[in-house]
């Protein structure tokens, strides 16, 4: 037997792998800890029963992603899974990382608006700046910055190259030079949707609330905690 060949044991017939749950699972060693280790014979995957440290369960990703939705911070998603802040957020970043960006179909119409919030400490403004697409409600592009031309500009950019049918806005003088004619409209009424999103928003997530002492400490954070409310 080779030196990298995997030692296998007696096949159980009690436990079910977490991952695929297929039964064909076979002792494979034992942990530093000796708690014994289990390998999964059709997905190749490795785990043991119990978890002492919780990060390591297989369901945590998910619960992440479940109470950061449902606007808890960050210390409180800590106590309630039993990890880490420094953990937990490793895995915000992470889990971020994995997402992709949404497909924008052509021809359709957007809202766009700007949200205030704070880094680090509340002298420190920024703007978050997203796109609503006016049929499904779905947020199509964001980004987190100055309120300036160069934040508006690559949120306006990804509506402009797919086709975008008309674009809604407030009165910003900024959008009247990054926006065409033709596809700029500002009226009364014309930003609903969007005005009501930046109320649930502020509902949801804490950290946008208005008078609030919960803020982001780091904008990679902010832009993670987005993403995964956004586009999961």
């Amino acid at each position: 037997m080779s030196k990298n060949a995997t030692l296998c044991f007696k096949v159980s017939d009690t436990i079910n792998c977490p991952k695929c749950k297929e039964k064909k699972v076979i002792k494979n060693g034992r942990t530093k800890n000796n708690k014994q280790q289990y390998y999964c014979k059709t997905c190749c995957h490795r785990f043991i029963e119990n978890y002492s440290y919780q990060a390591y369960n297989p369901n945590t990703n998910q619960n992440i992603i479940k109470l950061t939705k449902e606007g808890l911070g960050i210390r409180s998603i800590a106590r309630i899974l039993k990890i880490s802040p420094t953990t937990l957020l490793k895995r915000i970043v992470s889990i971020a990382k994995s997402i992709i960006n949404p497909i924008i179909s052509k021809g359709k119409t957007y809202e766009v608006d700007e949200l205030c919030t704070y880094i680090r400490h509340k002298k420190n403004y920024v703007w978050l700046v997203y796109a609503l697409d006016r049929n499904s409600k779905n947020v199509v592009s964001f980004n987190v910055g100055k309120r300036t031309n160069r934040t508006l500009s690559q949120v306006l950019e990804t509506l402009k190259l797919s086709d975008a049918k008309k674009i809604y806005t407030d009165r910003l003088k900024n959008y009247s030079y990054l926006i065409a004619e033709k596809l700029h409209s500002v009226k009364r009424f014309g930003t609903n949707h969007i005005e009501r999103k930046n109320l649930t928003l502020r509902t949801h997530l804490k950290r946008l609330n208005r008078r609030t002492i919960c803020f982001s400490k780091s904008l990679l954070v902010l832009v993670s905690i987005l993403k995964i409310y956004f586009w999961i």
